[in-house]
């Protein structure tokens, strides 16, 4: 009972995900994995990352840093003292160099320090570039609202070729079907005169045109599948499992203007940042402070302190030859020895470097607006164009409606006079061939309509894929 309990339980779990296998990934699904498998997406998302990085590094630059260094090694240094001369006359007269000696100091010596150093006031120059970089921040996020808008942009236009191949096959059906018909109202005809055999191999070449036309079908949707494993990593076998349809997209009067354009709010924002980074540069010229505090040790062990000379003077009356200094300490050692305090440093004048560094950030907020309204510009004349085109292209909607109606009915009636022998084969296959050409260019009506319909939605930042599907 217990194991029929875990297998309705595994079954239960693992039926969804079958299903969902063996079923035909809608167009959220295959947006969801373009966004996921997108490249130029991920790379801004990684690049991303290193803004967030600069931001930390930002917040840490107050945190106290510690530093240990040390060093040990071999100590050998000499000290020349030479007397000046000392005249207290008429008591004491001591000419210039009476007592010379040499001080000889040698022995392994160790010394380590620690530094420990905390910025208390940057001249406001941290707080400027943290503002600078939340703007970059966010400028950096509305640009991967673009990059998603292409993505979506790039997904729509594959996803509406390949309905725009399924229902050319429709098509293609429909007129195969059609000529297998003709073809037995052709072999009737020839059978009883009725038609001449040149008049017969011209059906025979419609039907061979149409097979061509099926196998020109067949490779572009296998590179259009193709396009889209590349761009959502969904296998092939799901992938051909869709069929979807082209319909009209009916949009209403845009909301938004093109100052919510991805490029214009990112732009704006690189525009704040850069104020924020003139006066970041321009803090060069006050004062900054920081903490400081330091421990050193100091010894000296093997050590030998000798003189060149006698630092005992020489007693001649009583044979006393003097001595010299030969001292050998087991060890000296200085520990601790503190420093602790307040440093500032305030470049009163750093060779223009500073105020170079504010013109530079002066001339890229200048770029930066110039950009700008350039961009404005062209915005302004995409968004007039993407509204002709779409005005267009839905005209041509109802225009390839109407001509396929007249080449429905013209080829009803070709039909009609083949079949009573009253026209000859090259009137029929011509309203048949007027009726797919028709049909087709009505499909490619509607998909540059809903192109041109997407192109006019991101004129304004408005894409919205519950219009779309």
């Amino acid at each position: 009972m217990k194991n029929n309990l875990l297998i309705f339980a595994f079954s239960f779990l693992a039926f969804p995900a079958f299903c969902r296998a063996q079923s035909a990934p809608d167009f959220k699904e295959l947006l969801d994995s373009a966004m996921v498998w997108d490249s130029e997406l991920k790379m801004q998302i990684t690049q991303n990352k290193l803004t967030d990085l600069d931001g930390h590094k930002l917040k840490d630059i107050f945190l106290p840093t510690l530093e240990l260094s040390g060093q040990a090694g071999y100590l050998n240094g000499t000290v020349r003292l030479t007397s000046p001369e000392i005249n207290l006359a008429p008591f004491i007269n001591i000419p210039e160099g009476s007592f010379n000696n040499n001080v000889n100091v040698s022995g392994f010596s160790g010394i380590a320090k620690a530094d420990a150093k905390m910025l208390l006031y940057s001249g406001g120059k941290v707080k400027y570039l943290k503002k600078a970089i939340e703007e970059k921040k966010i400028s950096e996020d509305i640009l991967i609202e673009k990059t998603k808008d292409d993505v979506v942009a790039n997904i729509s236009k594959a996803y509406d070729q390949l309905a725009l191949i399924h229902q050319s096959k429709k098509v293609l059906d429909e007129s195969k079907k059609r000529l297998d018909i003709n073809r037995k109202t052709a072999d009737k005809a020839l059978g009883y005169g009725l038609i001449t055999p040149y008049d017969h191999k011209k059906i025979e070449l419609a039907q061979a045109t149409l097979n061509a036309k099926m196998v020109e079908y067949e490779g572009k949707k296998e590179l259009l599948l193709t396009q889209l494993y590349i761009l959502t990593g969904i296998n092939k076998e799901r992938l051909r499992m869709i069929d979807p349809v082209l319909s009209p997209l009916e949009l209403l009067s845009s909301e938004k203007g093109i100052e919510e354009r991805a490029e214009v709010r990112a732009l704006e924002h690189g525009i704040t940042a850069a104020d924020y980074k003139i006066k970041a540069e321009r803090t060069w010229m006050i004062p900054k402070v920081q903490l400081m505090a330091s421990a050193y040790y100091i010894g000296l062990y093997g050590s030998r302190i000798k003189t060149s000379e006698n630092v005992i003077p020489a007693v001649p009356a009583l044979g006393y030859e003097g001595a010299k200094l030969d001292w050998r300490p087991t060890n000296i050692n200085v520990l601790p020895l503190l420093t602790a305090g307040v440093g500032f440093k305030w470049e009163i004048f750093d060779g223009k470097e500073g105020k170079h560094a504010e013109e530079t950030a002066k001339v890229g907020k200048e770029v930066l607006q110039n950009k700008k309204e350039d961009a404005l510009k062209k915005l302004t004349l995409n968004l007039a164009n993407n509204q002709t085109n779409y005005d267009i292209a839905t005209a041509q909607i109802t225009l390839k409606a109407k001509e396929k109606e007249l080449a429905q009915n013209a080829l009803i009636q070709a039909e009609k006079e083949f079949r009573y022998g009253m026209s000859k084969s090259s009137q029929l296959i011509d309203a048949e061939n007027d009726l797919e050409v028709v049909e087709l260019e009505y499909q490619n009506a509607l998909f540059n309509q809903r192109r041109a319909g997407i192109e006019l939605m991101r004129s304004t930042q408005e894409l919205d894929i519950t219009k779309l599907y």
